[in-house]
């Protein structure tokens, strides 16, 4: 009998290290990861990390919201509504706007990430079915879950940087980030003019249901997270209440868990702590940063080379200017492909399940994040100097 449990725990141990290697093997495959480590490690050459310049606020933050959005995820909320509104949806345009609003919604709540993952999948599924339009509804759909993360503090991560940062209170966050909010949503609808409206059949409501006794308890972590990221309450609290949720609904969630992006900002926090103790880092940073135009500019710009992440946190820990920082860093996930994490989930989920040309996508979603940019920076530009 003792040899038969010793060969279910050995067997139960040899997959638990299989489990453990996956894991570890997906968390060190992330392409910025890898490039924060080697920038990080040259860093090292030139000074050493100071534990007073790393975030601990911004990194379990952070820890707490990819824990909080995977259990949404697990819980399939996302799912029921995106189904619950195409089920009412009658044609082509109408349903587009069912998805980037939602998008958009999604977005403020469960990160820009989860939301591109979840509808573009579901999107492309009705298309294909139905023959419907790809390209600019997937465009649109990537656009409203960067538009909606934009505007509250833990839809983009960089966003709970700033808030930690800078000290910022919830209305002042709001009094800056809403009336970018209203203009990129009324950009949106006008992108959704360009899609015609093509009768389509009703899409018949899935089995789905939302188990609300775990859904409750979720959404009362997220409210307590609210007062974390504000410093109302201690964030370390909202970090154990999130991880014990998760680990009584299934412990299997901690496994899904985005452990490369939190490493992201570790890194970059060693990163950024190195290169300020250099001064001639320190002197030619402050020159691109020695006004509120020059820091939202420098944001824009240097997000579309190394994601606005990174952007973020580099340009933050020289700059003062927390509004231009706040707005440049949302309008940098516009652009390039680099220019956000959501953006490279668009293409990846577009090639995954698209049913068109992947070449053909790519170079008019190109065009309309381009677009996008330069509509974003004008009016980004006008927020700032009214």
């Amino acid at each position: 009998m003792f040899d038969i449990y010793r060969k279910i725990k050995n067997v139960s141990s040899a997959d638990s290290q299989e489990k453990s290697m996956t894991l570890l093997k997906k968390t060190f495959q992330d392409r910025i990861l890898q490039i924060a480590l080697v920038v990080t490690f040259i860093s090292l050459f030139f000074a050493r990390p100071r534990l007073a310049d790393i975030n601990w606020h911004t990194l379990l933050s952070i820890a707490t919201m990819l824990t909080l959005i995977q259990i949404f995820s697990y819980l399939h909320v996302l799912d029921v509504l995106t189904y619950k509104l195409t089920s009412i949806a009658d044609n082509t345009r109408k349903l587009s706007v069912f998805f980037s609003l939602l998008a958009v919604v999604a977005g403020m709540f469960l990160t820009n990430d989860i939301t591109i993952l979840t509808l573009i999948p579901l999107y492309l599924q009705i298309a294909k079915k139905y023959k419907l339009p790809q390209i600019l509804p997937v465009t649109l759909i990537g656009m409203g879950a960067n538009i909606g993360a934009s505007c509250t503090p833990w839809g983009n991560p960089h966003n709970i940087f700033v808030v930690s940062h800078y000290n910022i209170s919830p209305l002042v966050f709001l009094k800056w980030t809403f009336p970018f909010f209203i203009a990129a949503l009324l950009f949106l609808f006008v992108l959704i003019l360009f899609i015609p409206q093509k009768k389509i059949p009703v899409t018949p409501p899935h089995n789905l249901k939302i188990d609300w006794q775990p859904t409750g308890f979720a959404i009362a972590v997220f409210i307590f997270f609210f007062f974390g990221v504000f410093r109302v309450v201690p964030v370390a609290l909202t970090t154990i209440a999130a991880v014990i949720l998760a680990l009584l609904i299934d412990p299997t969630i901690m496994k899904k868990i985005d452990y490369s992006l939190l490493l992201t900002f570790g890194s970059f926090f060693v990163f950024v702590s190195d290169i300020q103790q250099i001064p001639a880092v320190v002197a030619l940073i402050d020159k691109t940063v020695f006004s509120e135009s020059s820091t939202y500019l420098a944001a824009i710009i240097s997000s579309q080379v190394m994601s606005n992440v990174p952007a973020t946190i580099l340009v933050g820990k020289f700059a003062t200017y927390a509004k231009a920082l706040l707005l440049g860093s949302n309008i940098g996930g516009f652009g390039s492909p680099i220019g956000s994490m959501a953006n490279m989930l668009v293409l990846k989920t577009f090639h995954q399940h698209g049913s068109i040309s992947y070449g053909k996508f790519y170079r008019r979603w190109q065009a309309w994040q381009l677009i996008g940019l330069v509509a974003m920076t004008a009016i980004g530009w006008f927020i700032l100097k009214v």
